[in-house]
Formats: structure tokens, sequence, C-alpha cells
């Protein structure tokens, strides 16, 4: 109980962090990369401890929380597979929302995490897994893995993905959609995998190409 009471209340603390970046994001354009801001990946690295140490405490075996490694080359291979296709999907639907709709219904976050030099470039990717890590750990290991000797798997996993695209807010409602989508998707590779080696995979890579595709699009200047 102490384990689910605790997991829940990161997850709080998370969508009410997400709720006020939504709520900042209508009137503030931050001049620093979102994803290298030192104190907000400082806390990321802080809770993400937590969260393992959480999990370790919780009594429940690897194989449970995903974290076992069997096969790692092929779970790795089969998710970074699974995300460049969701990278390639997320970003031609993304494109024609922004096309025919305004803000309210989708604002694309890309601007504010593509890098703007080399520095940027070199520090982004390990930010970049860094906050990955933290959502996998927390929504697929700790509240799919570890709540399923409380509830079917099925209803975790539709759950959490609602939960995790709501933390997706301030991209808005479009954003939300194709986040609680993924987070489906990547509780699906957790069961069907029973390790984290996959989702992560998968949601490290369509992340990394989308940045990657927003960074070289024409009429855009290189890193300095």
């Amino acid at each position: 109980m102490m384990f689910a009471g605790l997991t829940l209340l990161i997850t709080l603390m998370v969508g009410y962090g997400a709720y006020r970046t939504a709520r900042l994001l209508q009137v503030w354009q931050p001049q620093e990369n979102l994803l290298l801001l030192p104190a907000e990946n400082a806390l990321r690295a802080v809770v993400l401890a937590i969260c393992l140490m959480l999990g370790s405490g919780s009594g429940l075996s690897p194989e449970t929380l995903g974290w076992q490694f069997h096969n790692a080359g092929q779970q790795l291979l089969t998710g970074g597979l699974a995300g460049l296709g969701l990278a390639a999907l997320f970003v031609g639907t993304g494109r024609v929302v922004t096309r025919y709709t305004d803000t309210r219904f989708y604002r694309s976050i890309l601007e504010l995490v593509v890098p703007r030099s080399r520095r940027e470039a070199v520090l982004l990717p390990f930010a970049l897994l860094l906050s990955v890590l933290f959502e996998e750990v927390l929504f697929r290991s700790l509240l799919i893995g570890g709540f399923s000797p409380l509830l079917p798997a099925s209803w975790l996993i539709v759950g959490f993905s609602i939960v995790f695209g709501l933390l997706h807010s301030p991209q808005g409602v479009w954003g939300i959609v194709g986040a609680g989508t993924a987070g489906a998707l990547f509780g699906v590779m957790f069961v069907w995998q029973q390790s984290i080696l996959t989702p992560l995979a998968a949601h490290f890579a369509a992340n990394g190409v989308q940045i990657l595709l927003a960074s070289i699009e024409p009429g855009r200047s290189p890193p300095a």
C-alpha cells in the first residue's frame, strides 16, 4: 500500500507540474531550451532515483517491473524500429493538424527543444534520455508493472495512457491524443516484452527523430 500510495503521489505531482507548465506557456516564451533547464533536469533525476528506490523496495520481482534484460539487443531493435514508425506518423499528422487548425487544438513544442547551438546538440540526447527514462520507469514499470498484481494489465494500459496523454496538455488537444495513443502502445510493448527496454527505445527514437526532423527543416539555421 505504501508503494501504491507513493507512486500515485509522484504521478499527481508530475501531473500538477504539467498543468502549471501548460498555463505558463500560454503567456511565456522561454529563451532557453526546455529540455536543458538545469533545475528541471536535476529535479527529474532526483524523482527518477526515488522511483527506482520505490520499485526496488516494493518487493515485486524484476520481471513484474520489467527490469529484466534478456535479449536486450532484440528488444532495443524492436523498440527503435517501432519508434521510427511512430515518429513518421506523428510528424505527418502533426503537419496536417497544424495546417488546418490553430494552437488551441495543437501546439507543437518542438521549437522549444530544437538545439540552437552545437553545445545544445551535444547535450540534448542525454537530457532526452533522462526524460524518457523517467517517464518509462514511472508510467510503465511502476504504474503498469507495479500495479499489475492489483488490476488487469489492459485496464492499467488504458487508464494510465490517458493520464500520460493529459501530461502533454501544453501541446493542446491533439498533443494529448497523440501522447495518449503513444502511451498505450508503449504499455503494450512493456507487457508484451516484459521489459522496459522496448518501450524505452521506442519512446527515445520517436522523440529523437521528431526533434531531428524539426532541426533540419528548410530555412532553419544549423546549430552555431
